[in-house]
């Protein structure tokens, strides 16, 4: 096993995923690829329902949020699976109304949801918006009274929680673009309005503090917040929450370096948080809704690369380049998030070479990696970046002119695509000569 139980090397010495030989499957598909193990998402997905609804109630339900890797076939798993998702687009609407997803179980989330947005998220049928802000609020209102429909709503709350992650994905501070503060008392206000809105009933509250949380006590904090803002609510409104929305962000090993979380237990410790909170506060548990995202997908993927140079320069570093970049992961660039690669086809043998993996653009920043501990490569040979299941499809790009890579699902000894790769026509099929 090498950092998460999919991965694995086999008698030839080939990285494997889901038993699948990674150096048979580059050869049949082509890189770059996205490989995933559907047997992973599935057990993940099993995880979270089953942990939500032991520990909580019933009726919780794990959401999965879409923006991690949105593509038909996922939305048709997340169905199979019992999920409810979160979408934050039109886009990912479309997406999700295309594979057949019920929409009662859909929450439309986003900051700055357009009128054609809310139009056709309620022509769809969507369950529950999560609103953002008064504006919003007063647009939904308005689009659900002038069709004589009461539209479902949660209200998404700024908690003021610093779950100690990188900034640029830190979303419960107070002075995030996200929701309503409650130190402001901008929540309270937003709270007030939307009892008394036309068209609108507040099912509920919703609150994100961040990504790559390993540690229960930041989401402890955040409930403990959030549950004193219901008791506040009922004392002030005479209003009864029913509904709380804990968002997600439970961390992913990414490198060995990184620590192992159990989901199952971490759920089971902000249950009995929740529940004390609730009892102390003289309230109702509230219905709990969780949105993982990354911790649902992120484990199941890999992305095969071959190496085209190796170019050692001397007395400083080395580089391995390959075939793609950051058009297909663009993580490292954006974030310097760390990843762990190897060669595929000779994944048995030391990690004993430190070179820096490059892509393939005309841009200096276009790394995956940097003094990276990887096998000694040669052109040729298979190139793997582990844990890119989450926010890599999803966050491809153009960049160069470069079509995006397939998506390739695995599943008991089988491979299938579940995205076709891009070509050139695709990429110019919009331009106008």
């Amino acid at each position: 096993m090498i950092i998460h139980e999919t991965f694995n090397i086999n008698d030839k010495g080939h990285l494997t995923i889901g038993g699948m030989d990674t150096v048979e499957l580059a050869e049949k598909f082509g890189t770059p690829a996205y490989i995933l193990d559907e047997n992973v998402i599935r057990n993940n997905c099993r995880t979270y329902l089953k942990a939500a609804t032991e520990h909580f109630s019933e009726d919780a339900l794990p959401l999965y949020a879409s923006k991690a890797l949105c593509f038909a076939g996922i939305y048709k798993i997340a169905a199979e699976e019992g999920m409810g998702v979160d979408c934050v687009s039109g886009g990912e609407l479309y997406t999700a109304r295309l594979a057949g997803f019920p929409a009662e179980k859909i929450y439309f989330h986003g900051n700055n949801k357009t009128d054609r947005d809310i139009k056709d998220a309620m022509d769809m049928g969507v369950g529950t918006f999560v609103v953002d802000n008064l504006d919003e609020l007063e647009a939904l209102s308005g689009e659900a009274s002038a069709r004589g429909v009461v539209q479902r709503i949660l209200l998404r709350i700024t908690p003021g929680i610093d779950p100690h992650t990188h900034r640029a994905v830190v979303t419960g501070n107070v002075d995030s673009k996200f929701g309503s503060a409650i130190v402001t008392g901008q929540a309270m206000e937003i709270v007030k309005k939307a009892i008394s809105a036309k068209g609108i009933r507040l099912a509920g509250l919703h609150c994100h503090i961040g990504s790559q949380i390993f540690d229960v006590e930041p989401f402890a904090e955040a409930a403990d917040i959030m549950i004193r803002f219901i008791a506040d609510t009922k004392k002030e409104c005479s209003y009864e929450i029913e509904e709380l929305n804990l968002g997600g962000g439970l961390g992913v090993r990414y490198t060995e370096d990184d620590p192992t979380i159990d989901y199952s237990s971490a759920i089971k410790n902000m249950a009995d948080i929740i529940k004390t909170y609730a009892l102390s506060n003289g309230i109702k548990m509230p219905r709990i809704i969780l949105e993982p995202g990354r911790s649902l997908v992120a484990a199941s993927g890999l992305t095969l690369y071959t190496v085209g140079s190796v170019k050692e320069i001397t007395g400083f570093k080395n580089y391995i380049s390959v075939d793609g970049g950051m058009p297909d992961n663009p993580r490292y660039a954006l974030y310097q998030s760390r990843y762990t690669a190897l060669i595929a086809n000779r994944a048995s043998e030391p990690a004993d070479y430190k070179a820096t993996i490059a892509g393939r653009c005309c841009e200096s920043g276009d790394l995956l990696g940097e003094d990276m501990l990887i096998q000694k490569a040669k052109r040729g040979d298979t190139l793997a970046v582990l844990v890119t299941g989450a926010y890599n499809y999803s966050m491809a790009s153009n960049y160069n002119r470069l079509p995006r890579p397939p998506v390739i699902m695995v599943k008991d000894g089988e491979a299938r695509v579940a995205v076709k790769r891009e070509t050139y026509e695709d990429i110019t099929a919009n331009d106008v000569i």
